[in-house]
């Protein structure tokens, strides 16, 4: 039997979301249904709403779930019924990469997560008679109830609070992740964040988790340099200063060891590299499209500066989800800081804050 559910339909290039009744149907047997609580709204949701192409629509959006198990398919027996869980993305789970463990490179990974159905084509959504594209990043998690895989699904205790959850499946699991996976800096270091977003925000909680001495946030609105040094930053630079890049030098007498872009302008990737060290390393995370180049004085890496790119935090989910849970538990990581919580009625107005910047992180709630 199908289940009916408020889901926010996207049915025209650019929005607004129409909220509306779907269908969904029931798990297979390698599937679980999840009762979705909360949804964060990311960038990458933005980005498609803008751009999304006719023949994409309608489409049900959505990546940073945090829910409730409602049912599982007769073949799933890691999850049960009544679990909580946080959602995180897609991977085929058969490929040499996700064999090997490094699942957010998965040869499958732009179909699986951004072809708007299973991999088979289908989709678990209708509205009436027609088929409503869902499965973004296996999840669609705008929508109440959501069908995926149990490769999505982190279990959580149920004592925390899960309508903040979603956001650590995406947004903080990648900021938080190119710190302490891919940077793994070393107690005493010093690390610049271009951009405090809810990405690079997560990044300046790491580092100071991590134990670095200097910690150095650059964004252009003040009340984000603000919060980036409540939530541990040593210093906060205005990003529309003359020379950002010589501030970092001086700040750390020399360059920063290490630096987190997370915004992907050609600009900006190249101060992420020029205010470091030699030798030094930067995590690009900041995403402007698949076509984005880049132009660097070769002479950086030559002389032992490093531009590596990540993709979902270099992060395994399964562990990487308990790992911060254990972080904010501790004070560390108390990411609910950068959380503002919306209705499903309201989610155009809770995409107009995030894209105007009025909120860190926008999460969408249905209620328990």
């Amino acid at each position: 039997m199908a289940i009916t559910a408020t889901a926010a339909v996207l049915r025209a290039p650019g929005g607004p979301l129409s909220v509306e009744e779907v269908v969904v149907e029931d798990p297979r047997p390698d599937e679980v249904l999840v009762r979705i609580v909360g949804s964060g709204i990311c960038h990458t949701d933005l980005g498609i709403v803008t751009t999304a192409s006719p023949e994409q629509l309608p489409l049900i959006l959505g990546h940073e779930g945090s829910g409730v198990i409602e049912a599982v398919g007769d073949r799933v027996t890691t999850l049960a019924p009544g679990d909580h869980v946080v959602l995180s993305y897609a991977y085929c789970g058969e490929c040499d990469n996700c064999r090997r463990g490094v699942q957010r490179h998965c040869r499958s990974f732009m179909a699986v997560n951004f072809g708007g159905g299973r991999a088979d084509g289908t989709t678990a959504y209708r509205a009436g008679d027609e088929a409503v594209h869902g499965h973004f990043f296996g999840q669609s998690s705008w929508s109440r109830y959501v069908v995926t895989s149990p490769r999505n699904v982190v279990k959580v205790d149920a004592s925390l609070p899960l309508e903040l959850l979603g956001p650590l499946g995406c947004g903080i699991q990648t900021g938080a992740g190119a710190v302490l996976n891919t940077l793994d800096p070393e107690p005493g270091s010093s690390l610049a964040v271009f951009a405090a977003g809810s990405v690079g925000l997560a990044a300046v909680m790491a580092a100071k988790a991590a134990g670095c001495a200097s910690v150095i946030a650059v964004d252009p609105q003040p009340d984000r340099r603000a919060l980036a040094l409540e939530l541990g930053a040593t210093h906060a630079l205005d990003s529309a200063g003359p020379d950002v890049v010589e501030e970092i030098r001086e700040i750390t007498q020399g360059g920063a060891q290490y630096s987190v872009d997370c915004l992907g302008l050609p600009s900006v990737v190249r101060q992420a590299l020029e205010c470091l060290a030699s030798p030094g390393v930067c995590a690009s995370v900041g995403f402007q499209g698949v076509d984005n180049e880049v132009t660097l004085n070769q002479g950086h890496l030559l002389f032992g500066r490093t531009l590596i790119g990540v993709i979902e935090g270099d992060a395994d989910p399964h562990t990487f989800v308990p790992r911060m849970l254990d972080l904010f538990q501790a004070k560390q990581l108390p990411f609910d800081r950068l959380v503002q919580t919306f209705p499903i009625g309201e989610i155009n107005e809770a995409v107009e804050a995030a894209h105007q910047g009025q909120v860190v992180k926008a999460v969408i709630t249905f209620g328990h």
